[in-house]
Order: C-alpha cells, then structure tokens, then sequence
C-alpha cells in the first residue's frame, strides 16, 4: 500500500495537494504521518499535508506532543 491508496487518490488522478497550515494555500510536496496514540489504534495513520516552507514547522509540532511517525514524499 502507498500514499496514494491511503489518500484514495492515483497518480494520475491526484489533485492539486494544498499545505495543512492555517492560511497557507502552496502546493503541499510531503505528508507528515502521525496519530494520538491516546485514541487511535497503533496501526492507523492521520495525514497532514505540507509545502517546502511548513515541512519543518508542522512535523516540529506534531513530534513535541508526541504524536509524530513519519514523512512521505508527494513528488512523483
């Protein structure tokens, strides 16, 4: 299973991925993986989207509170 398969979307069909961050509208170019461990069962995986300028800040904020597990790629 990709990224895809978990978005629901293939490559050739995917849309134009917005950044998560409040107020930002660039294209997203990595998915930050993450979840609260404290509700969501160990295997399952909640999505944030960001651009180049947010990557940093938005996985900063998710491995404070401790609910941060990965980064993909967007690029194709």
């Amino acid at each position: 299973m990709n990224l895809e398969d978990l978005m629901g979307t293939g490559p050739e069909e995917a849309p134009e991925r917005q950044c998560s961050r409040r107020g930002c509208r660039q294209r997203a170019t990595a998915a930050l993986l993450w979840n609260n461990p404290r509700i969501h069962r160990p295997e399952r995986r909640k999505t944030w989207l960001a651009c180049p300028d947010h990557e940093a800040w938005l996985s900063a904020y998710l491995n404070e509170r401790g609910l941060y597990r990965s980064t993909e790629s967007l690029s194709a």
